[in-house]
């Protein structure tokens, strides 16, 4: 069984967002083996300079690289990614499993993004959307999606 590991900065506190992401880890079980593993987010002052945010997403970025799985493939979540239908995705996740690879990353960052050495990392560079979202509310979609792409793959009547 594949292991998916979603790396997130930042922890999520509101209940709701805990309960959607519980109930996507549980239906993720029947296609693999979900790990998540929240990362600190670098605190900064209130209206944090450019150099600041660098220096911030450098830390975060040390942090990151200290949990990723070793010789996993890595999808990164990032606005300038390229976007992907719920199928085109499935077809994606589908072809690294062909390839051999039984353990895949996906990594989130911190609301001001993620360190450019971190992205140069990716096997695949992804966007949800061209519009904003919470990052707390991009977990919940990516483990959606995550589910998605496995009913899909499966010929599951979740995706419609």
């Amino acid at each position: 069984m594949v292991t998916v590991t979603v790396l997130a900065v930042g922890k999520l506190k509101e209940k709701f967002y805990i309960d959607a992401c519980r109930e996507y880890g549980k239906r993720l079980a029947a296609y693999c083996r979900l790990e998540l593993l929240e990362l600190p987010e670098c605190r900064l002052p209130e209206n944090p300079s450019p150099a600041e945010i660098a220096a911030g997403l450098r830390k975060e970025a040390a942090q990151i690289r200290e949990k990723l799985p070793r010789g996993a493939w890595l999808c990164v979540l990032t606005p300038e990614g390229k976007l992907r239908s719920s199928e085109q995705l499935a077809e994606t996740l589908a072809q690294v499993k062909l390839a051999g690879r039984s353990s895949l990353c996906f990594l989130l960052g911190s609301s001001h993004g993620l360190d450019p050495s971190v992205k140069g990392m990716a096997d695949l560079r992804l966007s949800m959307s061209p519009m904003t979202f919470p990052h707390h509310l991009a977990r919940v979609m990516l483990l959606e999606q995550l589910y998605r792409a496995e009913s899909i793959q499966a010929g599951g009547r979740y995706h419609k």
